[in-house]
């Protein structure tokens, strides 16, 4: 017997070994070393993974990074949601729900990896959480059900992921469920994400006897045996599959490995070649090592996405998960960011989260794309316009952080200081460091962001999605207005998808947000954090106005202010276009006569007056979707100011919507409910009486899943309901589908009740 003890990462993780016909793996920690400094030197950047953590909601997100963070030494208990002690999850909100709310950033090392990971929310109202996660990742893991497969909401991140061209893995979770299905999982993936499944390990056993996995890569069977209630899956055994082995499971993985070569060497022409060249006469031979080289450039070209799977509740599985994303997700420095090149070694980095601290202050989460970031240095912001000073650097560990002198490129910082930075902002060193990636962007052909007369090399931003949701908010008295007003402030720059906006007509604060649970844990943390008894009044939907047909109009202003005349006539003409093809955004065009005669900041001055207009339509004042807008001509007398243009332009814009007639469009919402089939009839008669759509039932085990279009309007309290009629026994997720047209008996309704709210 070989008794060997090899350091994998230094001071931090001892694996000690035990080989005989099998390997006994056990992973333990020296306490001492857990979260020390020694552990967040910054390593090689081939080194690093910045990977997320994306699902539908009760998938098992965070409980996959609890175990993560336990096998890797960074945590000496197993965290659990329903208990409530999570890393990750470290919300009152979140721990008291069981539900993650914000994305949460920890850094860990696994064997010679630097891995930062961040776990987002699996709730459509916080998808916002996700997209900023997957703007600055350079990979993720997709956690799925193995009991549902595809949900709801891992199609929307799922679309995020491509939308940023991110390489994933999936890992089929719960295989310890008696209805997990590795078969209508893979399938699912590749019918409902249009994805092309890797299966990399074959589960051993199913359902509550579910006890490993077999790597098809090396045929070596990993085999979890807890020997009691408390075992924390740390140890787990190892060992080649032989002929002492059930013949169902040797005929299994037989052939799963033969179809994994074949689909390799159909996504990837190098392995092709190898086998042709060096393993025609017998395919099965090809080294493991070969095997994953190949699917990881098919990972890294986003031909195909590794499949694993495991229970990370039950503690199995996880440890081969860490390694493939060591293995198979791509380093930064894989990951090709075409602006970046212009900075070379000056630093560029993108500011895409920000945290408030009682005693720190604001807290400012940067990817770091290129140089290097250390405390007590100036930066300077591109997007403000603005010099800040960094005093502190930190390497983020969810509410926990530990300082560090310096960081490089492809890390994740935590940053105090920066007090203008907000979601979006670009980070450089200084502003001759711009200056000089502008020049050779310029020099080169590339393409920057016109600022006035200068261009700069400015990083994409984070999209934010327009809010569907609205209602009124009032502090307990006058005196605690101001306090309200720096809470939402503050909330906002953490959150950009919360809108507050001031109603003109009766000076009430509006709050803007994406769903009901939105709204409601901002207040609750208003409360909590901010101290603030706030009042809500009644929730209600973000509905949008488009127009029938086309119209035109012509206005003037002829107005002196002082000694100087302003004298301005606008004609332009509107007309509907379809909301689908345009994106739901408004369009604005002048004719080329006109194009060629106006002077910029003319231009400038039309276009803010068009997209004023756009914000506040004709009926009700709800935003504008789906208009075109041509500006025809645009006569002025010399020294009329580009502020009355725009006020020309935006009431005569007003008068030609008028003449074109209003039409209010509402929310649509993309409704799927997972019941019994003894609740489903309930379920029917109640989404019928809120003017749903019925588009598929499908059957997915012992339960059907309901798939349905139905008004936002008519979801109000849906959850509470839904659960008193199937008895708790159904579960629900929605999402924005598109904006149709209200009805006219529905829109004389409204107009009616908003005419009495004014």
């Amino acid at each position: 017997m070989i008794r060997g003890r090899y350091l994998f990462t230094a001071g931090l993780q001892c694996c000690r070994c035990r080989v005989s016909c099998h390997v006994k793996r056990h992973y333990s920690f020296l306490q001492d070393d857990v979260k020390s400094l020694r552990a967040v030197v910054s390593p090689d950047i081939s080194k690093i993974r910045n990977i997320g953590i994306m699902a539908h909601i009760d998938a098992g997100k965070t409980t996959t990074t609890e175990r993560m963070l336990y096998y890797s030494g960074y945590t000496r208990a197993l965290g659990d949601v329903d208990d409530g002690d999570t890393v990750t999850d470290f919300m009152a909100q979140e721990r008291e729900r069981g539900i993650t709310i914000q994305s949460a950033a920890v850094t860990f090392d696994w064997k010679s990896y630097r891995i930062n990971l961040i776990d987002t929310p699996g709730h459509v109202d916080f998808t916002l959480e996700v997209e900023r996660a997957l703007r600055v990742l350079d990979g993720a893991v997709a956690v799925f059900d193995a009991s549902a497969g595809v949900e709801a909401q891992t199609m929307t991140v799922w679309r995020q992921a491509e939308k940023h061209h991110v390489p994933c893995v999936c890992f089929l979770n719960k295989m310890d469920k008696p209805a997990a299905d590795l078969s209508f999982s893979i399938e699912s993936i590749r019918q409902k994400l249009r994805a092309n499944p890797v299966l990399l390990q074959i589960p051993v056993g199913s359902g509550k006897s579910f006890s490993g996995v077999v790597d098809l890569l090396t045929n070596q069977k990993l085999i979890w045996n807890p020997k009691s209630l408390g075992d924390d899956g740390q140890t787990f055994e190892s060992k080649p599959l032989d002929q002492s082995d059930e013949p169902e499971l040797l005929q299994e993985v037989k052939e799963a490995r033969m179809a994994l070569i074949e689909q390799i060497a159909d996504l990837d022409d190098e392995f092709a070649e190898l086998l042709l060249t060096d393993f025609s006469d017998n395919f099965d031979a090809v080294p493991s090592v070969k095997l994953q080289e190949a699917v990881r450039r098919v990972t890294l070209a986003r031909a195909g996405v590794p499949v694993l799977c495991g229970s990370s509740l039950k503690n199995k599985g996880v440890q081969p998960l860490l390694d493939a994303i060591a293995a198979y997700l791509p380093a930064p420095s894989e990951r090709h960011h075409d602006l970046v090149r212009w900075y070379k070694d000056d630093l560029c980095a993108l500011a895409f989260k920000v945290l408030h601290d009682k005693q720190r202050g604001p807290l400012v989460f940067l990817r770091i794309y290129s140089g290097a970031l250390k405390p007590q240095t100036a930066v300077h912001n591109i997007n403000r316009n603005s010099t800040e000073r960094m005093s502190r650097l930190l390497v983020p560990f969810a509410d926990q952080h530990v300082e560090i002198s310096s960081m490089t490129a492809g890390n994740i910082a935590l940053t105090v200081g920066l007090k203008q930075t907000v979601t979006g902002d670009t980070i450089v060193s200084s502003k001759a460091s711009a200056a000089a990636a502008a020049r050779r962007a310029q020099k080169d052909g590339g393409t920057g962001k016109k600022s006035g007369e200068h261009t700069t090399v400015v990083l994409s931003g984070v999209e934010v999605p327009d809010p569907v949701f609205f209602c009124t908010i009032e502090p307990p008295t006058m005196a605690k207005q101001a306090d309200l007003e720096n809470a939402l402030n503050c909330l906002q720059r953490e959150d950009p998808s919360l809108k507050v906006r001031v109603d003109p007509d009766s000076g009430q604060t509006i709050l803007c947000g994406m769903g009901e649970l939105h709204i409601e844990i901002i207040h609750d943390r208003i409360r909590r954090e901010y101290g603030i008894e706030t009042h809500l009044g009644p929730l209600q939907v973000a509905y949008r106005e488009t127009i029938l047909q086309e119209g035109s109009a012509t206005d003037t202003v002829d107005r002196t202010i002082g000694e100087r005349r302003h004298v301005v006539t606008v004609e332009l003409a509107v007309k509907p276009v379809d909301i689908f093809s345009s994106g739901g955004l408004c369009e604005m065009a002048f004719t080329e006569e006109l194009g060629g005669q106006l002077s910029a900041e003319m231009k400038e001055a039309v276009e803010n007056g068009v997209q004023s207009s756009n914000l506040q339509g004709p009926l009700l004042g709800y935003p504008l979707l789906g208009v075109s807008t041509l500006i025809q001509s645009v006569n002025m007398e010399p020294g009329t100011s580009p502020a009355m243009v725009s006020a020309c332009v935006s009431r005569c814009m007003l008068k030609a919507l008028r003449l074109a007639g209003g039409q209010v469009l509402e929310p649509v919402m993309s409704l799927e409910v997972t019941v019994s089939e003894e609740y489903l009839g309930s379920v029917l008669g109640d989404l019928a009486q809120r003017r749903g759509t019925v588009r598929d039932i499908q059957s997915r085990l012992d339960n059907k899943v309901l798939l349905a279009t139905v008004p936002l309007a008519e979801m109000m309290g849906y959850s509470t309901i839904l659960r008193t009629l199937t008895s708790g026994n159904a579960t629900f997720s929605l999402k924005l589908d598109t904006y149709e047209a209200m009805n006219p008996q529905d829109q004389n309704a409204l107009l009616k009740r908003m005419s009495g709210l004014l």
